[in-house]
């Protein structure tokens, strides 16, 4: 008897200006992997920046591969050896996969392990595929039960909120802080939504657009205050304790560490281009300012799922756009225009539809 190959529906970008709807293959899962019915994708950066230019900085794409890290969706399948989630649980991923390595890093931040594989990841090649897909297999451990209650779309956010979750416990303590933050697309806006549930006694958003502005005031309000990021002097004037640059951009980083009063701290957020970049560093050093990296997050995802689900996380204002998982083309389109959106979400429940 021949055995019928399970396909799902996927998001498969083949290179520049080249993304596809194809079928791709479900593989069987391990004793350790689950089965999961997507519901939700959020677009990301690193996916328009595949699918604009076929890499993300030094991570190349030399094979077609499926894109999306953030998702949430159903088990429909759980591990067999019993480890996760039961079958019908509502999940969030977290979409590192901690794999050996021999390079030195703090045992208590995994984030900076080079040995951590990503999903809808080209670092390395093989490429890891994403999970923009309806059905996806995955290690068990990469599953977190919504709490009960908790939409499917709300928690749609858990993996960029963790981002910035991670970011704002890089600054320490926020209780009455002035806060700045130089990029107010959607990690900014997250950034700044967490900052106000940490206690910031104000905070400033700086962006280009008016979109991602009108966003900052409504996540933050109402506390936050907005300026355009040509307004370099009034940036300068903010005296900002705390320092969140998101906008991935040396422009941005020079108004971030402008914008920090002395002895103030700057936390590094957007990930610039490789290699030298033209900011004010001497203001740094006489102003002893603090500069901090922050890159991705560890286990903040159950933080975040906590506080969506008990409401002092409101995250609402930042989703602008839902387009069916099969107009993937027209949603990265959109979410590549921070003048007009914030994030965009791709709902894999929708094939069938043609609204």
């Amino acid at each position: 008897m021949k055995t019928v190959e399970v396909t799902a529906s996927a998001v498969v970008v083949h290179g520049p200006d080249d993304v596809r709807i194809e079928d791709v293959p479900v593989r069987e899962p391990g004793a350790n992997e689950a089965i999961i019915d997507v519901a939700y994708g959020g677009v990301c950066g690193s996916d328009i920046h595949y699918w604009k230019h076929g890499a993300v900085g030094e991570s190349i794409l030399r094979a077609p591969m499926v894109l999306g890290h953030e998702v949430v969706g159903v088990v429909s399948q759980a591990a067999a050896d019993g480890s996760g989630p039961a079958a019908g649980t509502a999940v969030a991923v977290h979409p590192a996969r901690r794999d050996h390595s021999d390079t030195r890093f703090p045992a208590d931040r995994p984030n900076l392990s080079p040995g951590i594989s990503y999903l809808g990841s080209a670092a390395r090649f093989p490429h890891t595929e994403g999970a923009f897909a309806t059905r996806i297999v995955l290690p068990a451990a990469m599953l977190r039960a919504l709490p009960d209650g908790l939409a499917l779309k709300t928690a749609a956010l858990a993996e960029p909120a963790s981002v910035a979750w991670h970011a704002v416990s890089r600054a320490g303590d926020l209780s009455g802080k002035r806060v700045l933050v130089v990029g107010s697309g959607p990690i900014g806006a997250l950034i700044i939504a967490i900052a106000k549930r940490a206690g910031a006694a104000s905070i400033v958003a700086v962006d280009m657009h008016d979109t991602p502005l009108d966003i900052a005031r409504e996540v933050g309000a109402p506390v936050t205050e907005t300026l355009r990021a040509s307004e370099a002097d009034a940036i300068a004037a903010v005296d900002a304790d705390v320092v969140f640059e998101s906008s991935g951009n040396h422009r941005g980083l020079s108004s971030a560490i402008r914008g920090a009063t002395r002895g103030g701290i700057v936390v590094m957020v957007g990930l610039l281009p490789t290699g030298d970049q033209p900011v004010p560093v001497s203001l740094a050093i006489t102003r002893e300012l603090q500069l901090v990296g922050s890159f991705r997050f560890n286990d903040e995802i159950d933080d975040v799922l906590a506080a969506l689900a008990d409401g002092s996380l409101d995250l609402s204002p930042i989703v602008t756009h839902v387009f069916p998982a099969k107009h993937a083309l027209e949603a990265l389109a959109v979410a590549s225009d921070a003048s007009s959106s914030g994030k965009v979400l791709l709902d894999f429940r929708q094939e069938d539809s043609d609204d």
